[in-house]
């Protein structure tokens, strides 16, 4: 009884290591990969580091052009203030001045504008009955509306808003009905 015991032991551990040998001989078959298979991985990795390296230029490119694009927003931003008290003068000078400083006025407030035009600077289409948005005005307050049509509407524009490109540079500050 004992020898068949030991007997059976050994036919198990023999049948235990053959299984053992049978796995680690399949791994061994695939963890080497064929040339095939390595010239595949590796044309794979290229492609995608050429890939990688194409967005980025293409970023890079892009990111330039903006830059030079919104470059002079600080120096537009700081000119918008001259712009508004230009337009004041010319208001308060229609009513009180003569003709001839009028005429100088708007002129280099033409000169000025147009220059800041062709920069880039649009001014901001807004006037009262437009609906209100977000993207582009800035609320200071809001009134009893005049009439139903204004209710949620622009009423009054305080401020000319600015864009440089397609950036909002500022908003058009404007009162709203409720």
């Amino acid at each position: 009884m004992e020898n068949q015991d030991i007997n059976e032991e050994s036919i198990n551990n023999q049948e235990e290591t053959n299984i053992q040998d049978e796995a680690t001989s399949g791994d061994n078959v695939t963890a080497t990969p064929s040339a095939e298979e390595l010239l595949a991985e590796e044309k794979d990795r290229y492609i995608r580091l050429y890939a990688e390296f194409e967005n980025y230029k293409k970023r890079t490119a892009k990111e330039k052009m903006e830059f030079f694009q919104y470059a002079n927003q600080d120096m537009m931003i700081s000119m918008l203030g001259v712009l508004d008290d230009f337009e004041r003068a010319l208001k308060e000078i229609a009513k009180n001045g003569n003709t001839a400083d009028l005429q100088g006025v708007e002129l280099i407030y033409q000169k000025f504008k147009n220059r800041l035009t062709e920069k880039g600077l649009k001014t901001m289409e807004v006037k009262a009955g437009d609906s209100f948005n977000v993207d582009f005005h800035e609320a200071i307050t809001q009134i009893p509306a005049p009439s139903e049509d204004l209710k949620g509407k622009i009423v009054d524009v305080i401020e000319t808003g600015y864009t440089l490109g397609d950036k909002v540079i500022r908003f058009a500050k404007v009162v709203t009905g409720n």
